[in-house]
């Protein structure tokens, strides 16, 4: 399990989500106030922040899943903006998935995924911690790798 600020950052970001994203708009809907479920939904988000940060990474990556599927429901591919990626769910979806319909993104993708500057992205391009994608970008599997290589580093320090 990881620090428990990080659970607690995770939790409090995904009950924001799931309450602009759904509860919101469906208090509107229905002209009714939703507090009993918005305490449910504060427990359950504090739940999945635990399932997302635990070591089984195909629980963890099927709760991922499920939260982008369902908080950003579309016909099209999931394309979310650079911005997205450095919030707590970008940051674990990334880290246990990738991108969920993307092989390559940009270095601004790229540099908002790990954290850095594209800048930076270009220089791990060149010195060759990231692998570069034949059609430009950066590959999001190489990201992936990366990132799980600094977990793996930061645990055992």
């Amino acid at each position: 399990m990881r620090h428990a600020s990080e659970r607690d950052e995770l939790a409090a970001h995904l009950a924001g989500l799931i309450a602009s994203r759904l509860l919101d708009p469906l208090e509107i809907l229905l002209e009714s106030d939703l507090a009993d479920v918005r305490e449910r939904v504060t427990t359950l988000s504090a739940t999945m922040a635990d399932q997302l940060l635990d070591h089984n990474e195909q629980r963890a990556a099927r709760v991922a899943i499920r939260l982008v599927s369902t908080l950003y429901p579309s016909d099209e591919p999931f394309r979310p903006t650079a911005t997205w990626w450095a919030t707590p769910l970008g940051q674990i979806v990334v880290r246990l998935v990738g991108h969920p319909s993307a092989e390559s993104v940009s270095y601004a993708e790229a540099g908002a995924m790990l954290g850095i500057s594209r800048q930076g992205v270009h220089d791990l391009v060149v010195r060759k911690k990231l692998e570069r994608h034949p059609s430009g970008g950066v590959t999001t599997i190489s990201i992936q790798a990366r990132l799980k290589t600094r977990a793996a580093a930061l645990l055992r320090a």
